[in-house]
């Protein structure tokens, strides 16, 4: 399959470049990207515009931020072509809509990159998660990645935080070990660093907790899912060593599905509920800071 990349920022160079170039069933048409200089440095053609590579790919690979994506994709899309998307799908739920009808008016195949559902050591936490019965949940994720490093140059992770950036991961696993998510409780952004608590709901009435950041001082980052129920307590705490190695899952995955002609489990449908999830997220902070200011006057 040909495959063009858009974008050519940190995870574009260090994951998803080099996994497309590596995986022997994917020809690596090439790059575009918003910078010219940016796209040359990537070791592959470049293409001069977007419309270019649409003419001469497949699919296409994204790598830039949820509020230039969701267009881009929808225009793939129209055209034919399978996406794989960055997390989160788009920066509004209504966006996210319409690049999932999109996707399935032109029925192409898609897949969003949830690089942990990849993993070994998620998969073997999912397959034991599921011969249990569990009650609660908490996810813990700490990350000082906006105080430096390439990541700390990423306008729109200072904006939305760590909500947006690995918010969907975390809520990804609450929701498969924990049954589908239905509502938000509470959602706290502190004041003082990029510190979020997230209380949800899920359909058998069990509930989760989650303490997300990337503004924490800690190497490496602290990263912890753990269940509690009748079957006792189950703890992931191993992130995987290599986001390559989880790519080349995905694009295994992606490929099968595009040939199979069937949606795979991490499909755009699956973006849009956690978009949903976000949206839900954002609704609630709101409301926290009308409060916020009404008690101020």
């Amino acid at each position: 399959m040909r495959v063009g990349l858009v974008g050519a920022g940190p995870w574009a160079r260090a994951t998803q470049a080099p996994s497309l170039q590596a995986h022997p069933d994917i020809e690596f048409a090439g790059v575009w990207a918003r910078r010219p200089d940016a796209a040359a440095s990537m070791g592959a053609p470049v293409f001069e515009s977007y419309d270019a590579m649409l003419e001469e790919v497949e699919a296409v690979a994204f790598a830039v931020p949820p509020e230039v994506q969701a267009g881009m994709a929808v225009t793939a899309a129209d055209a034919g072509k399978h996406v794989l998307l960055d997390k989160p799908i788009a920066a509004t739920l209504e966006d996210a809509s319409h690049l999932a009808d999109a996707v399935a008016r032109a029925d192409v195949r898609s897949m969003v990159t949830l690089t942990l559902r990849f993993a070994p050591q998620t998969r073997a936490f999912l397959d034991r998660a599921r011969a249990g019965d569990w009650s609660a949940g908490s996810g813990t994720w700490l990350s000082g990645s906006v105080l430096g490093g390439e990541y700390s140059n990423s306008p729109w992770r200072h904006r939305e935080g760590a909500l947006f950036d690995i918010g969907p991961h975390m809520f990804d696993l609450l929701d498969l070990t924990l049954g589908p998510i239905v509502d938000v409780a509470l959602c706290h952004r502190g004041e003082s660093a990029d510190a979020w608590t997230v209380v949800l709901k899920h359909a058998n009435g069990a509930m989760s907790t989650s303490h997300l950041s990337l503004a924490t001082p800690v190497r490496p980052s602290l990263f912890r899912v753990e269940l509690s129920g009748t079957a006792g307590v189950l703890s992931l705490t191993d992130r995987p060593a290599s986001s390559t190695d989880c790519f080349r899952v995905l694009l295994d995955e992606f490929l099968a599905s595009v040939a199979a002609g069937v949606d795979h489990p991490c499909s755009v449908q699956r973006g849009l509920h956690l978009q949903q999830v976000l949206h839900a997220c954002r609704l609630h902070l709101d409301d926290e800071l009308d409060l916020d200011c009404r008690a101020q006057r």
